[in-house]
This record gives C-alpha cells, sequence and structure tokens, in this order.
C-alpha cells in the first residue's frame, strides 16, 4: 500500500517510482539508483536509437503537419487532467472544500502570476512542484 502511495504521489511514471521505492527498500539509495537506471535505461536507449535512425524524418513537411495536428490534443489532455486534478484536490472525496489544498492552489497561481510580471517569462513547472511541495509539506502539517 505503502509502494502504491509513494509511487502515485511522486511526479513521473508509476514504473520508475516503483522501483526507485522497491529499489530503497530493499538496497538502500544504491539499490534505489540501480532499480530506477534499470527500468529507465531500455526505454532510454531505444529512444536513441530511434532518434538516430529517423533523425532527418522529423524535417519531413508531413511528419511536421502531423506533430502540429498532435499538439492542440496534447495541449486538451494536460488541461484535462489538471483540471480535473484541481477539482479533485480541492473538493476531496465528499465535495466538501479543502481550504488547504484551495490555498496551496491560489499561492501557486499567485506566484506564477507574480513570478510573470517581474521577469516577463513563465516559471519552470520544476519549481512550481517544488514550491506547491514545499507548501504542501508546511500547510498539511498543522
Amino acid at each position: 500500500a505503502y509502494m502504491i502511495a509513494v509511487s502515485e504521489s511522486t511526479p513521473g511514471p508509476i514504473m520508475v517510482n516503483m522501483a526507485t521505492y522497491i529499489g530503497s527498500d530493499q538496497a538502500g539509495f544504491l539499490g534505489s539508483l540501480v532499480a530506477t537506471v534499470g527500468v529507465v535505461l531500455p526505454a532510454y536507449l531505444v529512444i536513441v536509437l530511434i532518434v538516430s535512425i529517423l533523425g532527418n524524418v522529423i524535417k519531413h513537411k508531413y511528419v511536421q503537419a502531423v506533430l502540429r495536428g498532435l499538439k492542440p490534443c496534447v495541449i486538451g489532455i494536460v488541461l484535462a487532467t489538471g483540471s480535473y486534478m484541481l477539482i479533485r484536490n480541492c473538493l476531496g472525496e465528499e465535495t466538501a472544500l479543502n481550504p488547504t489544498a484551495l490555498l496551496i492552489t491560489l499561492l501557486l497561481a499567485a506566484i506564477t502570476g507574480i513570478y510573470r510580471l517581474v521577469f516577463k517569462k513563465s516559471l519552470s513547472p520544476i519549481a512550481l512542484i517544488c514550491v506547491s511541495a514545499v507548501l504542501g509539506v508546511i500547510l498539511f502539517s498543522f
């Protein structure tokens, strides 16, 4: 039960997270490193092989057209998933408002807006994840 909870609470594919957790549980840091590399390396090598073989194909106009067509689909999927997670986390299971989750959401929106106004660029998603993790630890510990 703990493996699934930890794996689902961290970003990334669940198999990578579970391999890291199981490796850590069985052999500490070195075990988590070996397990994670063992899960990620085959897919990485396949991608490198495909990119090296098909590197010139991506410049083809039909491939570019397909990629341009897929972009709105990916944006829609990410937006739908984000909206679902936002509603689910802020409302909770009983459709009662979760004030802590709502506060974190509002703080992240404010931080994103202020950062964009001050620096004239978007805040890194990794930075947002780190900020939300810190806010979650601080606000959910009370």
